[in-house]
């Protein structure tokens, strides 16, 4: 499958947001040779294209992906509960990964359990009542030991006992606060 393996700052700048995790200084201004001089007046649908753009780069799937993700939220009217249910984002959730482009590896290179059972795929979506768990050999990468040392505040719709994790229930609109606009994104794609 596609990730994106191009230059994380630029990405980051350009969205405005820290993405991938690293502690950008310039959030402020746009990537380029010109910096804020390009920036001009956006439109609406500049401004729903941005918002798509953000929410996709955060999660790390592909247009192709997301657009499925979107036409499946028509459904419960709820995009951040269809992403957030993906393994890879509920291993960065639960603390087991400092970024989700780390989760997503420590998924692809099959250190997570899921209900006791090694599963390698990182857009696999999670159920109200799966266990998610870190196997033996993981327990002992330098980066997870870390990151399972220090406080981390879980969502209310997980819960974790030292390596292994539960999703509680489903995740609700007020349980995620990222910062993008799900109605932004609704708008752009029922056009």
């Amino acid at each position: 499958m596609m990730r994106y393996t191009g230059p994380k700052d630029r990405i980051s700048r350009r969205e405005g947001v820290d993405i991938f995790g690293k502690k950008v200084s310039r959030l402020n201004v746009p990537p380029g040779v010109h910096g804020p001089k390009g920036l001009g007046k956006q439109s609406e649908f500049g401004k729903q294209l941005r918002e798509k753009q953000k929410a996709k780069r955060i999660y790390g799937v592909s247009e192709k992906q997301f657009s499925a993700y979107v036409e499946a939220s028509q459904k419960n009217k709820n995009l951040t509960q269809v992403l957030e249910r993906r393994l890879d984002n509920v291993v960065y959730r639960l603390g087991f990964a400092p970024t989700r482009p780390s989760a997503r590896q420590l998924v692809s290179h099959c250190h997570i359990l899921v209900n006791g059972r090694m599963l390698n795929i990182p857009s696999y979506t999670v159920l109200e009542g799966d266990t998610v768990s870190l196997d033996a050999k993981s327990q002992n990468i330098a980066e997870v030991k870390n990151k399972l040392d220090s406080n981390y505040e879980l969502p209310s719709w997980l819960e974790r006992k030292a390596v292994v994790g539960r999703v509680k229930r489903l995740p609700a609109r007020e349980d995620v606060q990222e910062p993008f606009s799900e109605q932004e994104i609704i708008e752009f794609y029922s056009r």
